[in-house]
């Protein structure tokens, strides 16, 4: 292949991020939303959604894989070693951090390109403390987390590599169809989701976009002299790329992954603006100052820990059929219903209390 075509892959990032921007700020598609309905409310519909765009994404991206257009076992997400703590722990902090700041990085995005000046704060605020648990100051703790708790594999954590039934085209399908099936039937039995149109599109065009940033990445940096590692949606890690990028541009690469943080603030903007939503809005009290720079703090820390967010495991990594992503998942939801029940009862222990009481009920 050319091997100009990595050049393309900013300019993909780019469209797509534009794309999955648009998308969100119109169709309420959130997946912290899901979480606190869930847990606060019992309401279940967004999380459906959450699992219709997983649904999605799963089939389109065994299918690229099956065609050989994609090797999913080559990402970030399909290493031979399993950080089972990192993924549970970073979940829980992620889902924690997530309710506290008023959303996960994707909605961040989104919500600033609508304006919102606190998911500017939120999203410095993550980006910092990504890069820090990646190379800087918090990073011996990441290693020696994985270190202490790593379960090494004899393969590619992806399940069909880890289970060898990838191995044949059939196979691989079959066994994305008995993982995606489920949480397609889940989703679309709840008339309350069908009844909500724009949540059900953007849940469909989510898992839709994950697909078309695997194959991006998958056709654009094929390259014999510079490979480029298959990659989709992620947003906290590359939140960080993002700041640096713009702090240090000279000598440094304007990537995939920063394009799609780019895109998507510039499209929930161009979407916002479109629909006369757009709107300035800021911090009115210290206390919620605090409370956002503290779960912005927690997610870009239990993002790096998990290997990514609410898109980039939850949707992403599953796609991929990555054995981090139900731990990762579990841990989100954990922690967001900690969160929740914190925001509802003003104190950590009452809401640990209603955790372990609803769970026992």
């Amino acid at each position: 292949m050319d091997a100009s075509l990595p050049a393309f892959l900013p300019a993909a990032g780019l469209v797509i991020g534009i794309a999955f921007g648009a998308v969100t700020e119109r169709s309420g598609f959130c997946t912290m939303g899901a979480v606190s309905d869930w847990a606060g409310l019992g309401d279940t519909t967004r999380l459906k959604a959450w699992a219709l765009a997983s649904a999605i994404a799963i089939i389109g991206t065994q299918v690229l894989a099956a065609s050989g257009l994609v090797e999913p076992q080559r990402s970030i997400h399909g290493g031979t070693r399993l950080v089972w703590l990192g993924h549970l722990l970073g979940g829980a902090l992620f889902g924690i951090g997530m309710t506290l700041a008023g959303g996960c990085a994707s909605r961040s995005l989104a919500r600033l390109g609508a304006g919102n000046l606190k998911s500017l704060v939120v999203i410095l605020v993550l980006g910092i403390v990504a890069m820090a648990t990646m190379r800087g100051i918090l990073a011996p703790l990441r290693t020696a987390l994985g270190a202490a708790t790593a379960l090494p594999l004899p393969a590619a954590q992806t399940l069909p590599e880890l289970s060898g039934i990838g191995a044949t085209v059939a196979g691989r399908l079959v066994l994305a169809a008995a993982c995606a099936t489920p949480l397609a039937l889940w989703a679309l039995a709840d008339h309350s989701l069908r009844g909500r149109v724009p949540l059900l599109v953007g849940a469909v065009l989510t898992g839709i976009l994950v697909v078309a940033g695997w194959t991006a990445t998958g056709i654009l940096g094929t390259d014999d002299f510079d490979p480029v590692a298959p990659a989709s949606l992620t947003f906290v890690g590359p939140a960080g790329e993002t700041i640096v990028y713009l702090m240090f541009a000279t000598g440094s690469s304007f990537t995939f992954a920063i394009a799609t943080c780019l895109g998507v603030v510039a499209g929930a903007a161009a979407s916002a603006r479109m629909r006369g939503s757009f709107r300035w809005e800021g911090f009115t009290t210290r206390q919620d100052l605090v409370r956002h720079i503290a779960g912005a703090a927690a997610m870009g820390c239990g993002a790096v820990l998990a290997g990514g967010c609410t898109i980039g495991q939850g949707v992403t990594a599953a796609s991929a059929l990555a054995l981090g992503a139900p731990l990762t998942i579990a841990g989100i939801l954990g922690g967001g219903a900690l969160a929740t029940g914190f925001l509802a009862e003003g104190s950590w222990r009452a809401a640990w209390a209603g955790l372990l009481r609803s769970r026992h009920d």
